[in-house]
């Protein structure tokens, strides 16, 4: 028996050698085995190091140095290492921390630090040394007598700046290098900025129509404020939860809530508003839950209460308006890059208030400028009904073709031309009726042109007859179906096969500004031809997959609309990256800066 189980025991010695060599290695490819990260904050640079599975990289082959505007050795602290046979070497992530004045002491201007060092892998592979180069901006503190009147000026230009063109990446830094008080003051002046995009624009019939069904036909200023700061406060958390665990986390909410099943839920929940609104029924919560909530809330918030009203808050923050803007993807990289929570929570909350500020407006001034009960205020509120069918059918539209969204907005503007009183025989008599008989016609033949541009293929109620016209074509180098599915490796390989420098768009059906960019922006005939110096790529992440993930991931983005760059040499121009939407005139300022 011993001699049976011995022999068994070298057949599979001798199977196993034999098919050793058969069985293929899978190694990680640099860019999977060794990430580097840097992040300038109180006063020092935190670079991180972080390793693939079975990586390591040896203690000695570290070496930091300033490479621009000349070559200076640095000897940072560095942790304690791994002792591996003789050798000190580092697993899984080390962070070592450079400090900013030793560097600032040796050169006068902006610099660029380089990272340098070996690895190998615990399968038997060693990768070729690895460098990174990082560009920081130099402080260059001014000590003269006008300091105050500088520091200014400099604040005035610092806030132009940033709010006429900043990336993520200027934002992020923003969170990094200057004071509490003037992030918190810059990042109102975003919210402002960013609540008259259109993102915003579908929240303000949703509250409009929350107004008029809490206040029992007779809003007053107070009422309406106060229902008003409820939605808003609760969009502003909703944004600042959301952001906090995109950065922490790394898990885009709002990209979740953009599958088909919440979408079309919303927009059935829109079609029932409506309907209310035009007086066919009542939405209320069951007389005891309404007592309670009322008696909850000294009886100021009506028939939806309180939580009713926090709710479509936070489902407008999720649902309705999904578009990055580089405040909010910048926050988002600052949190990712620190882990400080609090700071870059604060800073999106103050951005989220911002936002709301027309929103607390119009609640501060719905008695007075909303109409008294009566027939004004039937036909208002069935004016927000039809707002709400157009905001179920731009919900839908995120998971339908653009045949069938286009044939659903035809019929939307028919059937608001016939509630206009396109039948109607009555003798015109007043300036009301003339105006709404030219509404119906006018709104009738538009109906019928986005019908016509449905069957024709056209995709944008914008420019329904863009099949019929010779100036319609796009840049685009290849089909729209082929904007989807991309990968890292496909998106890279389209990279380096081009011998232009490259731009890549990455937008979705769901994101307002992207659709902003593709109407207004990339069509633009200045931008098609600078485009034309360019190899440019779109990447449509509607359907929010791994790998769309893993690509954002890659080149630290958050959502969309982002456009990102190579020089012709294939190199990232990181800090050119662009966020949200980008008039043609800045756009083609951009491309040319990139061009040179």
């Amino acid at each position: 028996m011993k001699k049976m189980i011995l022999l068994i025991l070298l057949m599979s010695s001798i199977i196993f050698a034999f098919n050793a060599p058969l069985i293929k290695q899978e190694f990680l490819k640099p860019s999977e085995a060794f990430k580097v990260e840097t992040i300038k904050k109180n006063g020092i640079i935190k670079s991180k190091i972080i390793l693939g599975k079975d990586i390591h990289i040896y203690q000695d082959s570290l070496k930091f140095k300033i490479v621009k505007p000349s070559i200076v050795e640095l000897k940072p602290s560095l942790p304690k290492a791994i002792d591996d046979n003789g050798d000190k070497i580092y697993e899984h992530e080390v962070t070592i921390d450079i400090d900013i004045k030793e560097i600032e002491s040796k050169v006068n201007s902006d610099y660029s630090l380089s990272i340098e060092f070996s690895g190998c892998s615990s399968s038997g592979i060693c990768y070729q040394p690895v460098t990174k180069i990082f560009d920081f901006k130099h402080s260059n503190p001014t000590k003269n007598d006008n300091k105050k009147v500088e520091d200014k000026i400099t604040t005035i230009d610092k806030i132009s700046n940033l709010t006429e063109g900043a990336s993520t990446k200027d934002i992020a830094s923003v969170l990094v290098d200057e004071s509490f008080i003037f992030i918190l003051f810059l990042f109102f002046i975003f919210g402002l900025l960013l609540s008259l995009t259109p993102c915003i624009f579908p929240m303000i019939p949703i509250l409009s129509s929350i107004i008029i069904s809490n206040s029992d036909g007779n809003p007053t200023p107070a009422k309406g404020f106060f229902i008003s700061l409820v939605y808003v406060l609760s969009m502003a958390v909703t944004y600042t939860v959301v952001g906090v665990i995109a950065g922490v986390m790394g898990a885009d909410i709002q990209s979740s809530m953009q599958n088909p099943w919440v979408l079309t839920i919303f927009s059935a929940i829109f079609v029932g508003l409506a309907f209310s609104l035009f007086g066919y029924y009542e939405i209320a919560l069951p007389s005891s839950w309404q007592n309670k909530l009322n008696g909850m809330s000294n009886n100021a918030q009506g028939k939806g209460g309180i939580v009713g009203i926090a709710i479509m808050g936070l489902l407008s923050a999720l649902i309705v308006g999904p578009c990055v803007a580089p405040p909010l993807g910048g926050a988002i990289l600052f949190i990712s890059h620190t882990g400080d929570a609090l700071l870059g929570g604060m800073a999106l909350f103050i951005m989220s208030i911002g936002m709301g500020v027309p929103l607390l407006l119009i609640g501060a001034g719905s008695g007075k400028f909303m109409p008294r009960p009566g027939g004004w205020m039937t036909k208002v509120s069935q004016f927000f009904g039809i707002t709400m069918l157009l905001l179920a059918i731009f919900m839908i539209s995120r998971v339908l073709s653009d045949m069938i969204t286009m044939i659903l907005y035809s019929l939307f503007f028919i059937g608001f031309s016939i509630y206009l009183g396109l039948f109607n025989t009555q003798k015109i008599s007043t300036i009301k009726d003339y105006i709404s008989k030219i509404l119906s016609i006018i709104t009738i033949f538009y109906g019928l042109s986005i019908f016509i541009g449905a069957i024709s293929g056209a995709s944008s109620i914008i420019k329904p007859f863009e099949k019929f016209t010779n100036n319609s074509s796009l840049v685009i180098e290849s089909k729209k179906e082929s904007h989807l599915g991309y990968s890292i490796k496909r998106l890279e390989d389209e990279i380096k096969a081009s011998n232009k420098p490259v731009v890549v768009d990455f937008g979705k059906k769901s994101c307002t500004a992207c659709l902003e960019l593709e109407t207004i922006t990339f069509p633009n005939p200045k931008v098609k031809e600078l485009l034309k110096d360019f190899r440019f790529i779109q990447v449509d992440l509607s359907n929010n997959t791994q790998e769309d993930k893993e690509i954002l991931a890659k080149y630290e983005l958050f959502g969309t609309p982002n456009i990102i760059f190579f020089d012709k040499n294939n190199k990232f121009l990181d800090a050119k990256t662009v966020t949200g939407f980008i008039a043609p005139e800045p756009f083609i300022r951009h491309l040319e800066s990139i061009k040179k």
